[in-house]
């Protein structure tokens, strides 16, 4: 009986779930409610995760839960730590949860509300939960390798180099665009700027809180951190108001990057369970109590998505940014649906915390699904809005003019009406001086979860909502930036590790702070050209951004197919080969396109070679002029690191199809380098010899 209403359910919620997506798929003509998208994500995600993922952990995986881990047999205290399974999903849930989910899915929605929708669901749990769970998996049975150092030991020297130098260089790409995106959420911001700086002495007190005053108490330590985590916010908006302290606060992008740089140093030395896990942790709280808020509130309100499901611009005319549907869709929404950073946390921090491995479904596939989740309401913060307003905010004044009412008439005529004075209104009740042209997708995504929340819960206070969006938005990023510099460290002793083994060795401390300078220089270099760059800095780096990511997650699915089918897993090779023949087919079609194409829209070297062409002849604006030897710099750096990254993905992909071709030739390859098995002492059935 039990088993017959155990499939009952089920079948309901396969049915629930089907309906919902073609509710969404077919609808024309008519505003959906958004309670079709969260009703559709919440049963794709139920579903995959209670089969599609039980069955890779038990089938393709085998995890072994009475097996030692890296974190347990290698328990040094600062870096190798068995951690609570709660704190270290925490931790990588926010380590992995950056712009991309948040800010991807509102860029992508020029195109309509269907593509992106579509694209975070079932990339999400066909593409980025299986990688982030496999990676994870592949890491721990490693001694938590990097995976650039999985590549060099399962591939070889050619392909392992590749992957080790590529998602080097990709990270610290990644990383500089964290950190400018930000500083522009902090710049001139004391509310976003100390509720952000408050959560390090808060996670330290935490810290000393699980480890020496309570340890094994994360449940006080979790309510000491929120209760002051809720104090800091509502301690910004204080300091927002008084006159005095907020210019305490209150700084230029400049000031703040090098803020940023000194976190992240001291993130990448400071005993993990000190600053990075404890950080990481409470930061969760914040993020997931926000979404949750958020979701209440579109339940409550059950709002209308106003966006068509398909925009005019998938012809690639869009004003937000050029290029088709296919593939820039699939390259805007990265964290949402698949990243590949989320593959240098899962062999970078997170292994090296796990205590057990039954637990690396629910981290490695779960933690993925949350994010998934945060994008689809990304994607309804965005589409509540009037389409007219949406595109207002998220124009250029380079496609629709600096005049507000030319910018309206412009919008307009698209078949989007807007006027000026709606817009002066909406950015008198944000608390802002204008709305139009807030490029980027934060200030459009914060619009909309003030609107929701303001309809939910009082709309007198809608400032109040915006700025706690802008700091929320901000507190997501800075969690990764921190996870990511710590990665980096782990990436670079490992290369370096080959050359001089000592350097290899994650606790000596020569080694901890020489790589972490050198990683926080590296990504540093690129935040400081990026703020001080007079176009706005997040043009020189945030079209590589969507690109590399990819790129990284089809290296990390290179590395776990090969290691599958050198595993005598063929049969099952197609759980991460799928996915990553989609990936190289997206990448390298839209690293073409942005060193071909003759759109100067679209691509690198047309849009440096037209902008050369015009200061030659001196038809630009002297503002315009005076920068343009620095755009076309920074044009020409964009199109040679794609053509880099692209090059490396292929020999990677060569490689590792040339290594499994003589695996299964029967020839020699590189041994696998899965550690032996070793008992664990942490199971609650280990019983001593």
């Amino acid at each position: 009986m039990n088993k017959l209403i155990k499939n009952a359910i089920w079948i309901l919620i396969v049915v629930l779930g089907a309906s919902a997506i073609g509710g969404i798929a077919l609808n024309r003509g008519e505003n959906i409610n958004a309670l079709w998208f969260i009703t559709a994500s919440l049963c794709v995600y139920a579903i995959a995760y209670r089969f599609y993922a039980a069955w890779i952990a038990a089938t393709v995986l085998i995890v072994d839960d009475t097996r030692a881990t890296p974190a347990e047999r290698l328990d040094n205290g600062r870096d190798f730590v068995p951690t609570n399974k709660w704190v270290v999903f925490g931790h990588h849930f926010a380590a992995i949860a950056g712009p991309g989910p948040l800010v991807g899915p509102t860029l992508a929605a020029q195109f309509g509300y269907l593509p992106g929708t579509l694209w975070i669901l079932f990339g999400a749990v066909l593409g980025g939960c299986v990688q982030d769970m496999v990676t994870l998996f592949l890491s721990t049975r490693r001694d938590a390798k990097s995976l650039g150092q999985m590549a060099r030991d399962e591939l070889g020297p050619l392909g392992g180099s590749a992957a080790l130098i590529g998602t080097f260089a990709i990270m610290i790409i990644l990383i500089a665009v964290l950190g400018l995106v930000v500083v522009n959420a902090m710049k001139h911001s004391p509310w976003a700027t100390f509720t952000v700086s408050a959560t390090i002495p808060i996670a330290i007190l935490a810290g000393f809180y699980m480890r020496y005053f309570r340890p094994g108490q994360v449940l006080e330590a979790s309510a000491l951190g929120v209760i002051l985590l809720l104090l800091s916010v509502a301690g910004g908006g204080f300091i927002d108001e008084h006159e005095t302290m907020r210019i305490m606060f209150d700084h230029e992008g400049l000031i703040l990057a090098w803020w940023v740089m000194a976190y992240g140093f001291a993130a990448a030395i400071f005993p993990v369970w000190l600053l990075l896990a404890p950080r990481d942790y409470l930061s969760t709280y914040m993020k997931l109590g926000t979404i949750t808020l958020l979701a209440a509130a579109i339940i409550i309100l059950q709002p209308d998505v106003k966006m068509p499901a398909i925009t005019q611009f998938i012809d690639g005319t869009g004003p937000i940014f050029g290029g088709k549907l296919f593939p820039f869709a699939f390259i805007t929404i990265a964290c949402g649906a698949i990243s590949g950073f989320h593959a240098l946390i899962a062999s970078g921090t997170t292994p090296k915390l796990l205590s057990n491995e039954r637990d690396i479904r629910m981290i490695g596939y779960g933690g993925m699904l949350l994010e998934s989740l945060v994008a689809i309401m990304a994607m309804i913060a965005a589409t509540v809005l009037d389409p007219g307003v949406f595109f207002a905010i998220n124009s250029s004044t380079g496609v629709v003019g600096v005049d507000a009412i030319d910018a309206a008439a412009k919008i307009s005529s698209w078949g989007y009406p807007v006027t000026a004075g709606q817009m002066q209104n909406l950015a008198r009740q944000m608390g802002e001086a204008t709305l139009f042209a807030r490029t980027g997708g934060a200030p459009s995504l914060a619009v909309g979860m003030a609107s929701i929340f303001g309809s939910a819960f009082g709309e007198g206070l809608l400032a109040l909502w915006y700025h706690f969006a802008i700091m929320f938005e901000a507190i997501f990023i800075l969690t990764t930036l921190d996870a990511g510099t710590r990665v980096g460290r782990f990436m670079l002793q490992d290369m370096l590790g080959n050359i001089w083994p000592k350097m290899g060795e994650t606790s000596w401390m020569p080694s901890v702070i020489l790589t972490s300078a050198m990683v926080v220089s590296g990504w540093g270099y690129f935040l400081y050209i990026g703020v001080i760059d007079p176009n706005g800095g997040v043009n020189i780096l945030w079209p590589l951004f969507g690109i590399a990511n990819q790129m990284l997650a089809a290296i990390a699915l290179c590395v776990a197919t090969g290691i599958l089918i050198k595993s005598g897993k063929l049969k099952y090779s197609w759980v991460t080969g799928i996915p990553l023949l989609w990936l190289v087919t997206i990448t390298t079609t839209a690293a073409w396109q942005k060193i071909v194409s003759t759109d100067i829209r679209i691509g690198f070297f047309s849009a440096a070679n037209d902008l050369t062409d015009k200061l030659a002849a001196g038809v630009l604006p002297p503002a315009k002029a005076a920068i343009a030897q620095k755009l076309i710099f920074n044009l020409h750096l964009d199109a040679w690191l794609t053509l880099f990254f692209v090059s490396l993905l292929w020999v990677i992909v060569f490689d590792m199809l040339r290594v499994c071709v003589r695996y299964l030739s029967g020839k020699p390859v590189p041994p696998l380098t899965e550690s032996a098995h070793c008992p664990s002492r942490l199971v609650e059935d280990w019983v001593r010899d």
